[in-house]
């Protein structure tokens, strides 16, 4: 991942009764992680007029996350992935927003710069009325691991 040009970020804990990742029979269930920076969460609500920039490099943050806590429950050893499975995106958008694909695409093609081709996975794109803490987007994701 330093060949990217970052580094996985220390997992934020969870914030409620959950568990960040729980390995189960050869599978990894990532739970839903949101956008944050060194200045705090990237908030928002997507309307049909706003440019989808910072919202894709924000669903790219989760997607970062995502592999943070997968690789702190992994022991610190990325290696073990086998391929990502699902991935799921929840985008907050007003009723008339139609580019939550596109949004949900900054994560997609985050796990395939890491992962390559084990990277490619079944997805799903949701529009929501609000997330947590009122972040535009959050990724949840599903592992097999070794």
């Amino acid at each position: 991942m330093r060949d990217l040009g970052f580094a996985l970020p220390s997992p934020a804990a969870p914030v409620a009764s959950y568990a960040a990742v729980v390995l189960h029979g050869g599978l990894a269930f990532v739970s839903g992680q949101l956008p944050r920076t060194e200045h705090g969460l990237i908030k928002g609500v997507l309307s049909s007029g706003d440019d989808l920039t910072a919202a894709v490099a924000a669903a790219r943050l989760c997607a970062v996350s995502v592999l943070a806590v997968l690789n702190q429950a992994l022991g610190d050893d990325l290696g073990r992935v086998e391929r990502c499975l699902q991935l799921t995106g929840f985008v907050a958008a007003m009723p008339q927003f139609e580019g939550h694909s596109l949004v949900v695409n900054g994560a997609s093609d985050l796990m395939l710069e890491v992962l390559g081709d084990a990277g490619r996975h079944a997805r799903a794109a949701v529009g929501v009325a609000s997330l947590p803490f009122g972040v535009v987007v959050g990724i949840s994701a599903v592992f097999a691991v070794g």
